[in-house]
């Protein structure tokens, strides 16, 4: 037995354009009540009480009726075209996108690649068919402020680098290298771990950034950069290798050379760098009984008359106070001018004894601009007012690999997280604005605040007028970055980190090996750090 479907009348969908009239005839309608019916019996003085109040009456509307079939006739003539002008214009938004090419690369994957690599995702639903390559060397964004708190070992290195893939979902991520680029051509050369490979594009972003320039003698060898994820890493290994074989040595010019941490730079990078050092070291002492909490020896090497120049007089000054407090020796007006693995040379004459130096003084743009044929002005790339590159048609540049011209107190834009980011935005703009035929929108940007930690607690802050210091300081300090951190799952680790390094020391854990050669081959028991004929002199005391 089979049953019968009864289907009822196929309903037809309305016509949009059905709609748009109808919509139109009763905006006309509002517009007959609110002028000829409202509006002008009032200004005539109606027939309501002191002439003030618009009188409705029959005779009235009956006189008006023809101009209240216009404004439905008007209106509803009207109403489709209203409707079909947002087509209209993203029609021709795509018909321009389509003639100047939809293919974005973007080079660099630090503050201001990211953010505008962010930017154009918010753009997509106005750019449809956007395709945006990010070409990074790693697959995270870095957040540089808080490298000198993984080098004091108070933050997990992982929880200040975000997933380019996570922040930026709608971004296609090559892990890679530029290598090469041709401008007549539009194409990109880069290089994979599966060789170098041609990427085309039809708008190109640089923002290769910049890197620590070491441009004196040994500093390449015998320093340790603060500037990536590695370096912060590899930094806090150090200063932990340290403690360890002085806590075994009984050589004192040894243990001097051991426990003497020389950082050179007395600007931001410099400052927050010995300060982590300073908590790293005092927080484990405790487990190192042989070194007596006097031996450690900081010292900050700056070139100018006082450090942060940046920052006010005042609170450089108090920067000061604090690092002379926590026993820091600050060098003003001196430069270095050679390392070698035990020592550190001033222009003074002066020969520190120290295995340890920092070095976040001078930065110069990424030596990948070299492979770039573009117009370059003291290494980095010359840009106009709209952050496009010079002499080169469709390539635009941000960030510290990038001379900006600062439109708000004249010369060009300091090499600022802030700046960049705010230059990755502006980008996005602009590069959209020239696909669609618009014009490209200078960059103005002032700076908004300058804060620096000082470590123990205190921190110094300048936003615009306001200057805070100390605990406050730190409060804001913490509270703020830890704010601008991209996504809440890197928000939420690093508040646990701060919260277990309240109640515990800090982690003396060294995931390297011993380096090749500093075991004990002639001596059991003969101190580490000891050249292989004084060991062996300790190895016959020891039987004798």
């Amino acid at each position: 037995m089979t049953s019968r479907q009864h289907h009822g009348p196929r309903r037809v969908p309305p016509s949009p354009r059905a709609g748009s009239i109808t919509g139109g005839m009763l905006a006309g309608l509002v517009v007959w009540l609110a002028l000829p019916l409202t509006l002008l019996s009032s200004a005539r003085g109606g027939t309501g009480a002191a002439g003030t109040v618009p009188g409705w009456s029959l005779e009235r509307a009956s006189a008006l009726f023809p101009l209240l079939v216009a404004c439905l006739v008007a209106g509803g003539a009207l109403g489709p075209v209203i409707q079909m002008a947002p087509r209209y214009r993203l029609a021709r938004r795509r018909a321009a996108m389509a003639a100047a090419g939809r293919r974005v690369v973007i080079l660099g994957g630090g503050f201001g690649g990211v953010a505008a690599a962010r930017r154009f995702e918010q753009l997509w639903r106005h750019a449809p068919g956007l395709d945006v390559t990010l070409v990074s060397k790693t697959n995270y964004l870095l957040f540089t402020p808080m490298l000198a708190e993984v080098a004091a070992g108070s933050l997990q290195p992982s929880s200040i680098g975000a997933s380019l893939r996570a922040i930026c979902p709608r971004t296609r991520i090559a892990r890679a290298e530029v290598v090469g680029l041709d401008v007549d051509e539009r194409v990109v050369q880069v290089r994979t771990a599966a060789g170098v490979e041609p990427l085309p594009y039809d708008h190109l972003v640089v923002a290769l950034g910049a890197v620590a320039d070491a441009g004196v003698a040994g500093v390449a060898e015998h320093a340790l950069p603060l500037k990536t994820l590695g370096d912060a890493a590899r930094l806090r290994e150090h200063v932990l290798a340290q403690l360890e074989q002085a806590d075994l040595t009984a050589d004192p010019e040894e243990r001097v050379r051991l426990l003497t941490f020389v950082v050179a730079g007395g600007g931001f990078a410099g400052v927050e760098g010995i300060a982590g050092i300073i908590s790293l070291v005092r927080s484990v002492l405790g487990y190192y009984p042989r070194i007596r909490r006097d031996e450690p020896r900081f010292m900050l090497i700056h070139s100018r008359d006082r450090i942060l120049p940046d920052l006010g007089p005042e609170l450089g000054g108090y920067a000061r106070e604090k690092l002379d407090a926590r026993g820091v020796e600050v060098r003003l007006d001196a430069r270095v001018v050679a390392a070698t693995e035990g020592a550190v040379a001033l222009d003074n004459g002066e020969l520190l004894p120290a295995r340890t130096l920092v070095w976040t003084t001078g930065n110069r743009p990424s030596p990948a601009l070299a492979e770039l044929p573009l117009a370059r002005d003291r290494g980095a790339l010359r840009v106009d007012e709209t952050l496009r590159v010079g002499g080169v048609e469709r390539v635009w540049a941000v960030g510290d690999c990038a001379r900006v011209p600062d439109l708000e107190l004249g010369g060009y834009c300091p090499p600022t997280a802030q700046h960049a980011m705010r230059q990755g935005k502006a980008v996005a703009d602009n590069v959209l604005a020239s696909m669609t035929g618009r014009k490209a929108k200078p960059f103005r940007f002032a700076t908004r605040g300058l804060l620096v930690a000082l470590g123990h607690q205190t921190a110094a802050a300048e936003l615009r007028r306001l200057r805070v210091r100390g605990l406050p300081g730190w409060v804001l300090w913490r509270a703020l970055y830890l704010s601008k951190l991209p996504g809440s799952e890197k928000r939420v680790r690093v508040l646990l980190d701060w919260l277990v390094g309240f109640a515990f020391p800090r982690d003396t854990t060294l995931a390297s090996d011993l380096p090749a050669g500093t075991g004990q081959p002639e001596g059991v028991g003969a101190p580490v750090g000891m050249s292989r004929s004084r060991r062996g002199r300790h190895a016959r005391k020891r039987v004798a």
